[in-house]
């Protein structure tokens, strides 16, 4: 299976958006849960791109660039010659963070110079102007990002942000070039590259800008930045093979037939960044929803898990997919972590998650919303997955994906990912042809 473009994502969530936005630009794709899935990959398998997700955001930086490039080493073993390296589009990564110490390690590995930092995703709020993030017009340190309690974000300066915690100088590619189109963004690229720059930003405030600059570093060994630039990437280059005389299969394919499992559904969320906090209040006020008791998800795990499994099992056949949630506002985290300690509050939640879920699905449960990297991490651990074939986007940067060989599907959610009624759509079955095969 030799492969197009290869995607190193730095968490569970940012390869299902990776994934989901590289099949709407028609690149059949799949998703591994580590570098080791490939091993388990079914004979025969049609993909055009791979996404490895990994669990490096917050690891220290020595693990994370370790990991990477293990993921880098199994996608060039497949044949890819241009590497995403796929981060959050809120950059998510502070002075003593790993962006940049990852990125300094693949450009080493790949032999390569320079490379660009393109996060914005207008889609969902992010862009960049003059180089500093906003999120739906804000800066970024003045966002909700500010009071991320792993990765508080405090500057908006894509320059600073990444010379903070890399090996070389950062630059800026104006809103400008990126106007005037793909050739001045290479050119202006160029340019930073001869006066020094290993990092350049370029700007984009608008969907198109993704798929300006997408053609203009089309042939960059490494590109890094938010799942909307591997977008921009997948339509040149399918664009240039089309222009090439290349003859493909319908990429779109295997979205478009996709049928939803039909079955037993949960929720499960453990974000707790501001939507999804809206997202919970919302849906719970129309179906079965259950804080996890947090003090007992750290003391007394396995009974708690037990009453969790039960009351949702019991309501999975009466109405809406019942929700678990760990999901609360900033005040209430601070006094977990305060009791129990940052570190050991998390690993309580997410191992409670992966356990309900497991428990779930040996019960029968077809299709599972996790809400969180962390969370969906959890989950597709617990359920042993280790590939996924990506179906169609639910809410930009989430599609429904399909566990290989299990069978199970799930969706998997950035925390701030999705409108307020995003679990309830989630869930609601398509209009799809009722004839039309699953996956």
């Amino acid at each position: 299976m030799a492969i197009t473009l290869g995607v190193i994502a730095d968490d569970f969530t940012g390869a299902t958006d990776a994934a989901g936005f590289l099949v709407e630009a028609g690149l059949r794709t799949v998703q591994l849960t580590g570098p080791a899935g490939i091993e388990d990959l079914p004979d025969g398998l049609d993909a055009e791109a791979v996404v490895i997700s990994l669990k490096t955001r917050s690891t220290p930086a020595e693990q994370a660039v370790a990991e990477s490039l293990r993921a880098l080493d199994a996608l060039r073993g497949l044949g890819a010659q241009r590497i995403l390296f796929k981060y959050c589009s809120t950059f998510d990564s502070t002075a003593a963070g790993n962006i940049g110490p990852v990125t300094d390690a693949l450009l080493e590995a790949l032999e390569e110079d320079v490379t660009v930092l393109v996060p914005a995703l207008p889609v969902n709020g992010r862009t960049v102007r003059d180089g500093h993030l906003s999120v739906h017009g804000v800066p970024l340190h003045e966002s909700g990002m500010r009071d991320h309690p792993v990765t508080p974000m405090r500057d908006s300066s894509l320059v600073r942000l990444m010379e903070a915690q890399s090996a070389g100088r950062a630059a800026v590619v104006p809103l400008a070039a990126v106007d005037a189109g793909p050739a001045a963004v290479a050119e202006a690229l160029e340019a930073a590259r001869e006066a020094g720059a290993r990092y350049v930003a370029v700007d984009a405030v608008e969907m198109r800008h993704l798929d300006v600059i997408g053609e203009a570093v089309r042939d960059l060994r490494l590109v890094t930045g938010g799942s909307g630039i591997g977008s921009g990437v997948a339509k040149a280059v399918l664009a240039h093979a089309a222009s090439d005389g290349g003859e493909r299969a319908d990429a779109a394919a295997p979205s478009a037939r996709w049928r939803p499992a039909a079955g037993p559904a949960v929720i499960l969320s453990g974000s707790c960044s501001q939507m999804t906090n809206r997202q919970v209040a919302r849906y719970g006020e129309t179906a079965p929803a259950r804080a996890v008791d947090v003090d007992r998800a750290v003391a007394d795990a396995e009974q708690h898990v037990d009453e969790l499994v039960e009351w949702a099992a019991a309501r999975q056949a009466e109405g809406p997919a019942p929700l678990i949630y760990a999901t609360a506002g900033p005040e209430e985290v601070e006094a977990w972590q305060r009791r129990h300690g940052a570190e050991e509050v998390s690993a309580a939640i997410e191992s409670l998650f992966g356990r309900i879920a497991a428990a779930l699905r040996d019960r029968g449960t077809v299709r599972i919303v996790a809400a969180g990297g962390e969370t969906s991490g959890a989950v597709t651990r617990a359920l042993g997955l280790a590939a996924f074939e990506v179906g169609p986007t639910i809410a930009p940067g989430v599609p429904w994906t399909r566990g290989v060989p299990d069978g199970i599907d799930l969706a998997l959610k950035s925390g701030n990912f999705g409108d307020e009624d995003f679990f309830a759509d989630a869930l609601r079955t398509p209009d799809l042809d009722e004839t039309a095969p699953r996956g």
